[in-house]
């Protein structure tokens, strides 16, 4: 992404308050959680993205870098301040060609930042996810990586301000491995705040493979073929998928084994997609 592309006339300044490893200490990723305090002028949705300016003297370039990270989680605080939850994947890329390995600009910033340190953000960016008017619709869905920060942030909208939603809910989720799952974290009482409900069910899509950012999409979704099936018959049925966009091929063919067909399933999703019904959030 490139700075230029978007809109950065909207900057603040927020302070960090908190910034905690939620993965396990031996697991290969770092993935953490961390909690801005922002200005009161600065409103943001569940799904939408902010953008975090990383100063041109860290960031080494001509101008500042620029990332864009989903919000986990909003509130306002009684003084008028907001306060958000993002989590950030520590990052390094491998140079094939000069055998050097660089580490990501943004993340490791951010991943490096202290309790009191102040961080520019602008924003907010993306459309944010909406409840279905219909207190009864299905939802599926589907989410890699830090991609489930979007969804932590509309489930907890739902349940919190919108309790008579009754509706079914799968929440499909990619790890490399079982410890990489944010969403279950007792610590966050992610599993207290949502596993309790009868109708939501959360199934991993683990890792089968060294290579990163592969998912076992195929196994997951098989696993709940017959429910997706009824579903994906169901005007009511409505699928968010969040994270990297290279998981669409995958995730494509996962859905046309469900389907059973290539034929139906591109049926189904037309439908979908005419309808409202299918939203992508995916960078």
């Amino acid at each position: 992404m490139k700075l230029q592309d978007y809109d950065i006339s909207t900057q603040v300044r927020a302070s960090v308050l908190s910034n905690q490893r939620v993965t396990a200490a031996h697991s290969r990723q770092e993935v953490r959680e961390i909690e801005l305090n922002i200005g009161e002028q600065f409103h943001v949705l569940p799904g939408q993205n902010i953008g975090v300016l990383v100063p041109k003297a860290i960031s080494e370039t001509d101008e500042p870098h620029f990332r864009l990270y989903s919000i986990a989680d909003s509130r306002q605080t009684f003084d008028g301040n907001h306060q958000l939850h993002i989590y950030v994947r520590r990052c390094h890329y491998f140079d094939r060609l000069t055998g050097e390995n660089h580490l990501g600009v943004a993340s490791n910033y951010l991943c490096d930042c202290k309790p009191g340190d102040e961080i520019t953000v602008t924003g907010p960016y993306g459309q944010a996810f909406e409840l279905p008017k219909n207190h009864h619709a299905n939802l599926i869905l589907i989410g890699t990586g830090t991609g489930i920060a979007p969804f932590r942030a509309f489930l907890k909208h739902a349940y919190r301000h919108q309790p008579e939603f009754a509706g079914n809910i799968y929440l499909f989720y990619g790890g490399e491995t079982g410890l990489d799952l944010l969403y279950g974290n007792d610590r966050e009482e992610d599993a207290s705040m949502y596993y309790d409900r009868s109708t939501f069910e959360a199934i991993e899509a683990l890792s089968n493979s060294d290579e990163e950012n592969r998912f076992n999409w195929s196994d997951a979704l098989q696993s709940r073929a017959r429910d997706l099936t009824r579903l994906l018959c169901d005007p009511k049925t409505f699928i968010y998928i969040a994270g990297l966009e290279n998981i669409r091929d995958e995730l494509e063919e996962a859905l046309i084994e469900v389907a059973g067909s290539n034929r139906r399933w591109h049926h189904w999703k037309k439908e979908l997609v005419d309808d409202g019904r299918w939203i992508e959030l995916l960078y």
